[in-house]
């Protein structure tokens, strides 16, 4: 068994204080014996006021989330999958760019996020994040992690079968999905995409999620997921509060599902 966990939070507009949340969930997570832990989309400011959270936006480098997770990573000795941050790129837009945080506190890997959220929802709330966002074109995965092949998705890249596709033809163990899911289409979709996508992939699925009520204005949905390959819910952190949640999962699993439903060796190529 590996002990994995999860970060559920209600990020503010204030990196400082968002920095100071994830070194704590780092400690707390390392000190339950987790292996690696789990930290939701926009981690380290969430702020829809794009003028004010301008100012909070830094080059990666410079971004106070990353430098006090992989300080912290060091100290404690484990693993920190950072769902995103915002950070600037260079051609002076800005990236939604997950990283993965080994042991020792050295970034292990990347990934920006490749699907936009650009929609307009029925209750009014209407979001363009191509108009500040750059979008990712690289499929990213990782091995040799606490949980073996870890693949890097976020949030809206839930929505598209492609990127899931891929990652299954990688054999993926774990695929993160951390989110900031809105409540009308959390209730709608959240769970049984997840469940989807680690049926799909017969992989397990760690999906960290932001959860109420922002500084910014906005309501997030919760629901924190660790999902099995065979889509049974090993844990839901529920939709009500922050906080630090743990699962044990069995990696072995992965070939048990694979060998009664082998969907991934019994794939074939679609005559376009």
């Amino acid at each position: 068994m590996t002990r994995i966990a999860i970060l559920q939070m209600t990020a503010e507009i204030d990196p400082q204080v968002n920095a100071a949340t994830i070194v704590e969930a780092i400690a707390s997570a390392a000190g339950d014996g987790a292996a690696i832990l789990f930290t939701p989309e926009m981690s380290g400011v969430l702020d829809r006021d794009r003028k004010r959270a301008a100012a909070s936006i830094v080059a990666e480098e410079q971004t106070v989330a990353l430098q006090r997770a992989r300080e912290a990573a060091a100290a404690a000795g484990i693993w920190v999958a950072l769902g995103s941050l915002a950070v600037q790129v260079a051609d002076g837009r800005w990236a939604n760019r997950a990283f993965l945080i080994d042991a020792k506190g050295d970034v292990a890997a990347c990934y920006d996020k490749m699907h936009m959220f650009d929609v307009d929802l029925a209750t009014g709330e209407s979001w363009r994040e191509s108009n500040a966002y750059a979008a990712g074109s690289d499929v990213v995965t990782v091995d040799d992690t606490p949980v073996g092949r870890l693949g890097l998705t976020i949030c809206y890249d839930l929505r598209f079968p492609a990127l899931f596709e891929e990652l299954g033809n990688r054999h993926c163990d774990v695929i993160s999905i951390p989110a900031a899911f809105t409540v009308p289409t959390g209730k709608a979709h959240w769970h049984v995409l997840q469940r989807a996508r680690a049926i799909e992939a017969s992989a397990f699925v760690v999906a960290a999620a932001q959860v109420g009520e922002h500084a910014d204005g906005r309501r997030t949905y919760g629901h924190s997921l660790v999902v099995d390959p065979w889509g049974e819910v090993l844990l839901d952190m529920g939709g009500d509060a922050p906080g630090v949640g743990f699962a044990d999962i069995d990696l072995a699993r992965i070939a048990d599902v694979r060998a009664q439903v082998p969907s991934l060796a019994n794939r074939r190529p679609i005559a376009k």
